[in-house]
């Protein structure tokens, strides 16, 4: 992209902000969302953000990248692995951007060493609700803003360029898919693995696991190799997640891909939702084209479908009740992750299910001050945490209140000490949302750099979904 190009979606940024009318709530004008909340339509312009679309500088010597915020980790990673780099933290799907990486939290199978995505950055430029664009960094004079911006959703501005932190890869990635008949086993080999990051005698550079049911379960534990061979290709007729599936308990299936497709090995079929669009029937996957194999374009089928409610028509006509969404991301501490899992699997009929252990990043020797917190998201340092995936639907009860099978999920991922990730439909009550989420240092940061309120806050967004 260049740094001239940068300065000039800078402008372009800000002359969008100055068109806005007083009185109207500032928002992106942004065509692509992976948001899975339903939003109050914008009356007003939007922020235009089409010049901040693209990595502006890799820096390999000093493993670290200028990025504009709106550049997708797709575009990213193709700037990157031509140096054999990429970004501590590749969230799964490739429209992800950098900057709703870090407002909204990100997450994948290095954050068991890696941490979130935004702990990977060094400092970063962000227009406020002010109309001002700060630099702000850990060390800084904006060092309030820069913790506080993480799962921020846009209510204290938004990230118009982040240097962050890159990491050496290795052209390939050797998979072990190791299969557990019980989850409390793979509970305790996750967390073993977490703590040596190692399994068996190998290092352990990548890990994340699927859960098919409460007897067959499997962790991918992946290592980072320079030596070349025959590697497998699910960008096509074959399923990733079907590939791990096998019979013999702890006795691992091994297979290799390159570093590309390993880091997008997910995107092809949106984990396993491409099948609710029928693209994993073999019939209909033959005639698809691969292009449209990508999660991009499973999100335009659901914008269909929330605009003209199909699926509910479709059920409708079947005699079927409607579907309650359930599209969450959760986090409980490792020790009761099979607790969790274990109660979902008995309450909520969606399966499979996606594992993905994490820590923050290592704050420092035992003893030593840890890091400061990052207060919107308060996960504790030095604590290893699972996050749990879910992605489907399940019918409506007749005379269940709005939300039924989410409050539920609300409710034991609290129980838990647990979080839940804010891109989909949210139902608390606002002082539980408010302990939850840091509403005290949200209303500091807001008070300083939003004081015009020009920027919705975080509950009107994440549950009144305005």
């Amino acid at each position: 992209m260049g740094w001239d190009a940068f300065s000039r979606g800078v402008d372009t940024l800000q002359a969008s902000y100055r068109a806005i009318p007083p009185e109207a709530t500032v928002r992106l004008a942004k065509k692509t969302s992976n948001l899975f909340r339903r939003r109050a339509a914008n009356p007003h312009p939007g922020l235009d953000v089409s010049g901040l679309d693209a990595v502006i500088e890799v820096h390999p010597d000093d493993l670290t990248a200028d990025v504009a915020g709106m550049c997708t980790y797709e575009d990213l990673v193709a700037a990157t692995l031509p140096y054999g780099l990429a970004p501590l933290v590749v969230p799964q799907l490739k429209t992800i951007t950098l900057g709703g990486a870090v407002t909204g939290l990100g997450i994948e199978s290095t954050s068991f060493r890696n941490g979130l995505p935004h702990e990977s950055v060094l400092e970063m430029d962000i227009l406020t609700g002010s109309g001002d664009i700060v630099t702000a960094s850990p060390d800084g004079p904006e060092s309030a803003l820069f913790f506080g911006f993480p799962n921020s959703y846009g209510t204290l501005g938004y990230a118009t360029r982040l240097r962050i932190r890159l990491e050496r890869v290795q052209p390939y990635v050797e998979l072990r898919h190791v299969r557990f008949t019980d989850v409390d086993e793979l509970q305790a080999t996750m967390d073993a693995i977490v703590t040596s990051r190692t399994h068996d005698g190998e290092p352990v550079d990548y890990l994340d696991g699927v859960v098919f049911s409460a007897t067959e379960s499997y962790l991918t534990l992946g290592r980072r190799t320079d030596v070349a061979g025959a590697v497998s290709d699910y960008t096509g007729s074959q399923i990733y997640y079907r590939s791990m599936q096998h019979a013999a308990a702890h006795t691992p299936l091994r297979d290799r891909l390159t570093i590309h497709d390993y880091l997008w090995r997910w995107d092809t079929d949106w984990f396993w939702c491409s099948r609710a669009f029928g693209a994993q029937n073999p019939r209909i996957r033959r005639l698809w084209p691969k292009r449209l194999l990508r999660s991009s374009f499973y999100w335009k089928l659901i914008a269909l479908d929330h605009r003209f409610d199909i699926a509910d028509r479709l059920n409708a006509r079947k005699g079927l009740p409607a579907n309650e969404r359930v599209v969450q991301d959760i986090e409980v501490p490792i020790e009761r992750t099979a607790e969790f899992v274990t109660w979902f699997l008995d309450n909520i009929p969606i399966e499979p299910i996606w594992l993905c252990p994490l820590r923050l990043a290592d704050p420092g020797p035992p003893g030593s001050d840890p890091v400061r917190p990052w207060p919107l998201y308060p996960l504790e340092p030095r604590r290893t945490y699972v996050n749990v995936g879910f992605w489907s639907a399940v019918p409506i009860e007749p005379g269940a209140p709005e939300g039924r099978a989410n409050r539920l999920i609300e409710t034991m991922v609290s129980k838990l000490d647990g979080h839940k990730s804010l891109y989909s439909d949210a139902f608390y009550d606002e002082a539980e949302f408010d302990e939850l989420y840091g509403g005290d240092a949200l209303r500091l940061l807001k008070k300083q750099y939003d004081p015009g309120s020009r920027l919705l806050g975080l509950y009107a967004k994440a549950v009144r979904r305005q």
